[in-house]
């Protein structure tokens, strides 16, 4: 989420495995799978709506995976360790997140020691947690899952082009690799999508909370889409409170800002692959929470 603050609430390497609508061409052979993603989750609204949401999702598409970006779910900055746990118990498998990933501190020795929610794999290797996993579904599919950082307009100690090339050379052998790419600018996201065509299952953008109408499959046959959207208020601005947010560019001054709750939407995207790292579909999802 671009940044404004907010109030609210045994390691494992890369490579390691944890059990947990457009059209375009596939090759290759097996590995049919269906990747629900979910765009950046914002305060107890988004988190609430996800969680409200996932069981009747989960029926209605059977998802193979379910990966979720959760950096701003503690009230709209962050994620605690009790939020992460409560999104793995709910069944994500992979937790991802962005530029706000370090801003709670009891989340960094979880970071350390929870292998199924990534930061950005370009982040200075220093920095606490890894920026890859790899999830295993019951029938047997590896997915590996990579985090990367925008370097415009946002803050990465390294490349995240050259970053996410070794990221995809180290995930060893897996059946699809979904990269969600936290990022600021179209152009950026754009061309990360085709530079990784053909080698990743789907490229799907983060960061920005508004969902875009590029949802497609690119000939080489990765899924995209430059921004997944929000889960959360659509009556807010990105999220936060629409006064707050109003007043602080009325008055130009610093203003603090809490999530809003008004009007909350799940906005994500279902990407559908018959064959080994490649897609056929990618379809948006945008569901208002049940009034």
């Amino acid at each position: 989420m671009p940044d404004h603050p907010a109030g609210g609430d045994a390691p494992i390497g890369p490579g390691e495995v944890l059990t947990a609508t457009a059209t375009g061409p596939g090759a290759g052979a097996g590995a049919g799978a269906r990747i629900l993603f979910v765009g950046d989750v914002v305060g107890g609204a988004g988190r609430r709506t996800l969680l409200s949401l996932l069981p009747g999702l989960r029926e209605r598409h059977d998802p193979t995976f379910v990966v979720v970006n959760g950096e701003n779910i503690a009230g709209g900055l962050g994620i605690t360790p009790k939020i992460a746990d409560e999104l793995l118990g709910a069944g994500v498998d992979a937790i991802t997140l962005g530029n706000h990933a370090y801003h709670r501190r009891e989340i960094i020795p979880y970071l350390e020691n929870q292998p199924r929610m990534i930061r950005p794999v370009n982040y200075v290797h220093s920095q606490p947690g890894r920026g890859t996993c790899v999830v295993q579904s019951p029938g047997g599919l590896r997915l590996g899952v990579i985090n990367v950082s925008g370097n415009l307009f946002m803050r990465a100690g390294h490349p995240a082009f050259s970053e996410v090339d070794r990221a995809v050379r180290e995930l060893g052998d897996v059946d699809h690799i979904l990269v969600d790419f936290h990022a600021e600018a179209t152009s950026e996201k754009i061309a990360m999508g085709w530079h990784l065509d053909g080698r990743v299952s789907a490229v799907v953008g983060t960061h920005t909370h508004v969902p875009t109408a590029d949802a497609r499959v690119l000939p080489g046959g990765t899924a995209y889409i430059t921004d997944v959207g929000m889960t959360g208020a659509r009556g807010g601005v990105i999220g936060v409170d629409r006064e707050k947010a109003i007043a602080g560019f009325l008055t130009q001054m610093h203003t603090h800002l809490d999530p809003a709750s008004e009007d909350p939407w799940l906005m994500g995207v279902l990407i559908g692959c018959s064959q080994r790292l490649r897609a056929d579909t990618i379809e948006q999802l945008l569901v208002p929470a049940a009034s």
